[in-house]
């Protein structure tokens, strides 16, 4: 069986090469992964250092390596999270396909929790839950707004997520299938979660930990998109 990682990238030379490092170090027993980069034309240093990590396996042989080389895609022109990882993910050739993003906001140490609902067979999709594990505590009006979107997923598609927002989705690739993403920014998010669960795809919630950002620090994503996952998750349940 074969991991997908995809992870988009925007300015995060701060972090890129820690992220890979955590990434790598990860034991994954005898599970066959792959790292699939997106550069949404960063500005900073970043191409610089994916230039670097390009064709890179493990340096630890002890770390459980990735089997096949880091794989580094290229935007021209910045088109948004959604559109960087739909790049991902079409070039993504797993059996399971996992979002990361480059910050270090989730632990790549979480990954045996979201792989073992799927690999026991409980689940084809699951979600890295940052309100039921441990976690460096937000801001009142972030928690706000991810538990509004989340109660408004509930509300339109009939299931009780806790944190429909979170970074960490985990899909087994018969769960994609017919799945076209058109958003380009951070209401992927919204979109992939609604198309999942008109499929009568359960999603299945695990914990994990978190340790959040703020714009000071590189956070990306503002009350704008907000409104537009609103949206979204609307439009979504109501059109093809």
């Amino acid at each position: 069986m074969l991991l997908t990682i995809v992870m988009p990238v925007y300015n995060e030379e701060a972090t890129l090469e820690e992220i890979v490092r955590r990434v790598q170090a990860v034991d994954l027993g005898q599970m066959e992964r792959e790292l699939v980069m997106v550069d949404d034309c960063s500005r900073d240093q970043s191409p610089r250092i994916l230039a670097s990590l390009e064709g890179q396996t493990s340096p630890n042989p002890a770390a459980k390596p990735f089997d096949r080389p880091i794989r580094v895609a290229r935007h021209l022109v910045n088109q948004g999270k959604g559109a960087a990882l739909r790049t991902g993910f079409a070039q993504a050739q797993g059996d399971l396909i996992l979002i990361q993003d480059a910050d270090l906001e989730y632990d790549p140490e979480d990954y045996p929790k979201l792989l073992k609902p799927v690999l026991t067979g409980k689940a084809q999709v699951v979600y890295g839950s940052r309100f039921t594990g441990e976690r460096r505590n937000m801001f009142f009006h972030h928690w706000i707004g991810n538990k509004f979107l989340t109660l408004l997923t509930n509300v339109l598609y009939n299931t009780t997520l806790s944190d429909m927002e979170t970074c960490y989705k985990l899909f087994t690739r018969q769960a994609l299938a017919g799945v076209v993403i058109k958003s380009d920014r951070f209401n992927f998010e919204p979109e992939i979660t609604a198309k999942i669960l008109k499929k009568g795809i359960r999603i299945y919630e695990v914990p994990i930990s978190y340790t959040g950002r703020e714009f000071e620090e590189g956070k990306k994503i503002t009350w704008r998109d907000g409104f537009a996952a609103m949206w979204a998750l609307v439009k979504f349940r109501f059109s093809d």
